[in-house]
């Protein structure tokens, strides 16, 4: 496997260098933040029973007791909304960080060995990124089942070879790096080479990566509920209420836009941190040299 460059990635995990600045960063975790308050936080929030029915009450538009209405089985939207947002974000940060430990343990076994090891890493790797990952986790998932930990599992468990591809890339120009010759000179072992100087270099690398998988993870979770591969039914996900809505769109827009605005939201908020920790570190390169 030739050693890739760290704009390689697919997905949303590709950027244009120019890309990002210090208000992307401000801006970015201060929507996550909220964000993750939000999903701590909405059982206290929720005005009403997200998952209690009342039909006297469906399809009635956003306004009084119901501020984004209520959908087919008279249920209100904003509960569900943010009943959903604990689960979405909670699957994307599941899988994004079992995804990026996984694929920095490969990658970085892969750039700091040689010989047979190296050979068999990198083939797995080949092999692992060959495979689309939305196909593959629609693969698992029909075979495995259905509910947050099979989803958030599958998902991770897809996503390790983006992080480990570009993890080796990394890690095989650290290897040359003058201080670390100069630490392995002196009598620094291998594995303490790899805790002392190779994780915190790529440290960087991987905040940034993690924010933008972090926003794919998001979408990819969207994509599967909504296709019915992701929540049982009746649990109050962003997907699932996307699925529903698509029967009342011409008649009842609101059942599709407060879960879609939600994702949108929450995927701008992991691309602007992912583009502010571009430009912050960026600036220190600049800084340094």
């Amino acid at each position: 496997m030739s050693a890739p460059s760290a704009a390689e990635p697919r997905g949303l995990l590709r950027r244009r260098p120019g890309r990002g600045s210090p208000l992307s960063l401000a801006v970015g975790v201060g929507m996550c933040a909220v964000l993750v308050l939000l999903a701590l936080t909405h059982r206290m929030l929720e005005p009403h029973d997200p998952g209690a029915s009342e039909l006297a009450r469906r399809l009635l538009a956003p306004g009084g007791d119901h501020l984004l209405g209520t959908d087919q089985l008279g249920r209100d939207v904003l509960s569900r909304v943010l009943a959903g947002t604990s689960w979405s974000l909670g699957i994307g940060m599941v899988a994004t960080t079992l995804g990026a430990v996984t694929g920095t343990m490969i990658g970085v076994g892969a750039g700091w060995s040689h010989g047979w090891v190296r050979v068999v890493l990198t083939r797995a790797v080949d092999i692992g990124i060959s495979f689309p990952y939305l196909v593959t986790a629609i693969t698992v998932i029909a075979v495995v089942g259905h509910g947050f930990w099979p989803l958030a599992l599958t998902l991770g468990l897809v996503s390790w070879p983006t992080f480990a591809r570009v993890v080796y890339a990394e890690t095989l120009g650290l290897a040359k790096r003058e201080y670390v010759t100069a630490a392995r000179l002196i009598g620094v072992g291998r594995l303490a080479s790899v805790f002392s100087h190779v994780l915190p270099a790529l440290r960087p690398t991987l905040q940034v990566m993690a924010a933008f998988m972090f926003a794919d993870m998001l979408i990819a979770e969207s994509s599967l509920s909504f296709l019915g591969l992701g929540a049982p039914l009746g649990v109050p996900t962003w997907g699932n209420m996307l699925a529903e809505s698509k029967s009342y769109l011409a008649t009842s827009p609101w059942l599709m836009l407060a879960p879609a605005a939600a994702t949108v939201a929450s995927v701008l908020a992991a691309n602007l941190l992912g583009d502010g920790l571009t430009a912050r570190d960026r600036l220190k390169n600049t800084r340094a040299g």
